[in-house]
C-alpha cells in the first residue's frame, strides 16, 4: 500500500480555469483533446501537455464545443489550422495508404531488382572460338 501511495500518478495539464461548468461538455472536451497532438511536445496529447500552445488548443476546443460544434467539426477546425499532423491517430485516406504502402512497394521493387541483377551476373562465360573459327574471323577482318 505504501508503494501505491508514492507511485507517480498521471498529472493532467488541464488547468482549473479551463474546465467547463457542464460535465458532459467537459467530458467531450477531454475526449477531443486526448486525440490532438501537442505541436510543441509532439508525443503528448494537448490534454497531457503543459505547453502554452497546448493550452491555447484546449481553449479553442472548449470554445468550439460551447459554440455548438460537433466533435467532427471541432477536429476539422483544428486540422484546418494546424494540418493533419495535429491528429494523434491520422485519418485513413489516399495519403496514408501511400505513406504506409510505399515501404512495402519499395521492398518488392528492390527484391525484384536484386533478383534481376543476380541472374545477370551468373551468366556462363562465352565459349572460346575454335581454331577454324578464329582463322575465319581473322580472314574476315583482314578483308
Amino acid at each position: 500500500m505504501l508503494l501505491l501511495l508514492f507511485a507517480p500518478l498521471p498529472a493532467f495539464a488541464v488547468n482549473p480555469d479551463e474546465v467547463l461548468a457542464d460535465p458532459a461538455l467537459e467530458e467531450r472536451a477531454r475526449n477531443l483533446s486526448a486525440q490532438l497532438r501537442c505541436l510543441v511536445c509532439q508525443n503528448q496529447s494537448i490534454d497531457d501537455s503543459n505547453a502554452d500552445l497546448a493550452r491555447d488548443l484546449r481553449l479553442i476546443v472548449r470554445q468550439r464545443i460551447v459554440g455548438g460544434d460537433t466533435d467532427e467539426q471541432v477536429i476539422d477546425y483544428v486540422v484546418s489550422r494546424y494540418g493533419e499532423f495535429v491528429l494523434l491517430k491520422p485519418r485513413v485516406s489516399a495519403k496514408t495508404y501511400v505513406l504506409w504502402g510505399a515501404p512495402a512497394v519499395l521492398l518488392v521493387i528492390g527484391a525484384f531488382a536484386a533478383l534481376v541483377y543476380s541472374r545477370g551476373r551468373h551468366r556462363p562465360a562465352p565459349e572460346r572460338l575454335s581454331p577454324e573459327e578464329e582463322a575465319r574471323l581473322k580472314a574476315l577482318i583482314e578483308d
